[in-house]
């Protein structure tokens, strides 16, 4: 149990986590994290036969981490002190454990959720939207994302090297499970109002956006790839649209101003999309994310110098049109040019010369995170 300053509750949860660990018969141990606690909880959990363990670093997942290091047993049940999880009725989630699913997450909404126990903006919101978002991103079999109730592997969970510190740590478990292929399953579990005499140290909006930063964070395909894509396929075929010549509408006319505008979308998207693919095998070379089999192929067969032919190619374009613009201006006597005209060539050669250059970047850096991949791992 993380804890801070859970005088109000800490010994009725204690007692309920050592009922149930005699009910099941099983050799177990409560500890408790306790985060720098002013209000004498450390002196009630020891009196209740708890060990206590000192956390320094401040925060949820601080505490937690610590928990989870100092563990002794093969599984952990872990859930906030503050009385509102149902530490007498473990026995299902003790169950799976043996069962073998590496990970029982709580589902507060099929066990049953009192009145007054969590926030409307939670119930109805929070937890359903960032639940969504993770089963999404992340593909996983969970609806109740961020249920404080859960049971674990020690081994498989600490295998996970879990990182955050804050009220994300509920997420980070979650995810990177669901990345490392450990067996995740849902218990149903109730959740009645706390008995705390204090503020609940949560702050929705704050903690809210920390969980949403790091499932994006964690997830390059949503953040960049996908939208970058639809950006650039946008982009282009506006610009296919236009290039020929002014298209109207509706009586709306669409001409090189359009074209500048679908050919910038073209090229932002085309930069999401290797920054996409960039930031995934960044993030599987340095271990927060797992390999996938096209980060592995990208890194074990990728080769520089068909990235940088490809890039030159389409470099040589770029300059290819703009020497059509220059030779026309100098035909011209260096006169004034007719922007429509004009602009239908220099527009795609500015679109194409910035893209060749952002793959040519690209490719330098692939090669470059070739060298820091482990060749065990390919």
């Amino acid at each position: 149990m993380p804890c801070l300053n859970e005088s109000a509750t800490l010994g009725i949860c204690i007692a309920k986590a050592q009922a149930s660990l005699a009910r099941l018969g099983v050799s177990g141990e409560v500890l408790i994290a306790d985060n720098g606690s002013t209000d004498g909880s450390q002196a009630i959990a020891q009196a209740a036969g708890a060990r206590v363990i000192n956390v320094p670093v401040r925060g949820y997942g601080a505490a937690l981490r610590a928990g989870i290091d100092a563990a002794r047993g093969r599984f952990i049940i872990m859930a906030d002190a503050d009385d509102s999880y149902a530490f007498d009725a473990i026995d299902p989630f003790h169950a799976a454990l043996k069962q073998g699913h590496e990970l029982v997450m709580g589902n507060r909404f099929l066990g049953g959720i009192a009145p007054g126990a969590m926030p409307p903006l939670h119930r109805y919101l929070g937890n359903p939207v960032l639940s969504f978002i993770g089963r999404l991103f992340f593909r996983i079999p969970v609806r109740d994302f961020h249920c404080g109730l859960r049971g674990f592997n020690t081994a498989a969970i600490r295998a996970l090297n879990l990182q955050t510190t804050g009220m994300e740590f509920a997420s980070e478990m979650v995810i990177k499970a669901s990345m490392a292929r450990l067996k995740i399953c849902e218990i149903p579990t109730t959740l009645k109002p706390d008995g705390r005499n204090r503020p609940p140290h949560l702050r929705s909006w704050r903690d809210g956006w920390r969980h949403l930063r790091f499932m994006l964070l964690l997830s390059p395909r949503w953040l960049f790839f996908y939208p970058g894509l639809l950006l650039f396929i946008s982009g282009l075929l506006g610009s296919l649209w236009i290039l020929p010549e002014m298209r109207i509408v509706g009586g709306v006319g669409f001409d090189i101003h359009s074209l500048l505008y679908a050919s910038a979308a073209s090229v932002v998207g085309m930069q999401m999309v290797l920054f996409g693919v960039l930031a995934r095998c960044t993030g599987s070379c340095l271990g927060l994310l797992p390999h996938s089999p096209l980060t592995r192929w990208l890194i074990a067969k990728f080769r520089l110098e068909l990235g940088l032919l490809i890039a030159v190619f389409i470099v040589i374009c770029a300059l290819g049109l703009a020497w059509q613009t220059l030779a026309g201006w100098e035909t011209g006597g260096f006169a004034a040019l007719n922007p429509s005209a004009t602009m239908r060539r220099a527009i795609p050669a500015a679109a194409l010369g910035i893209s060749g250059m952002e793959l040519l970047i690209a490719s330098f850096w692939l090669t470059f995170l070739q060298f820091t991949l482990d060749r065990r791992t390919q």
